[in-house]
């Protein structure tokens, strides 16, 4: 015999959140049931030896095809360039940001992308919050206290939880 769900229940939908870089990638999985968060996740992607930044792609990929397959995300959210005034670093981003853009292709996972004002505006409610209000604010939505993951996490959980808030628009 085949049972609906009730309609109220509300739907669950696994968020990845990526803050992107060449040598540090943060990340931050959130599960949302309605507007409830939870916390599944979080760290940093680092390569322990440091190098060249195109040595690090290969290995970026790699790390962000494992996160998908382990965590199983419905979005991946990451954040979208701004223009900076160091333009290597920004080529840099552009290219980490290119591999975890494949990797979640690949992946067939929907991908998200937001601008870091959008993200601290759905967040805070203002686009120039600094890290320590992001921080703040991602600690209460996710009800965690004395929370103090390395900023990169902070802003990849700030990401997801900007996924979820925003919806499939």
């Amino acid at each position: 015999m085949f049972t609906q769900m009730p309609k109220n229940q509300p739907k669950t939908r696994i968020f990845l959140g990526i803050d992107p870089g060449t040598h540090r990638v943060g990340y931050g999985v959130i599960k949302a049931e309605g507007s409830k968060f939870t916390l599944i996740d979080q760290g940093v992607i680092e390569k322990k030896e440091k190098g060249y930044a195109a040595d690090q792609l290969p290995f970026i990929h790699r790390e962000i095809k494992s996160l998908i397959t382990r965590t199983n995300p419905d979005v991946m959210a990451i954040e979208k360039l701004f223009f900076s005034k160091n333009q290597t670093t920004a080529m840099t981003v552009a290219e980490a940001r290119g591999v975890i853009l494949l990797a979640a292709a690949e992946s067939s996972v929907k991908i998200k992308e937001f601008t870091p004002n959008t993200v601290k505006q759905s967040i805070s409610g203002y686009g120039s919050a600094d890290k320590k209000a992001v921080l703040k604010m991602v600690s209460l939505i996710l009800g965690l206290k004395d929370f103090r993951p390395i900023d990169d996490a902070s802003d990849a959980l700030a990401i997801a939880i900007t996924a979820a808030l925003i919806g499939d628009n």
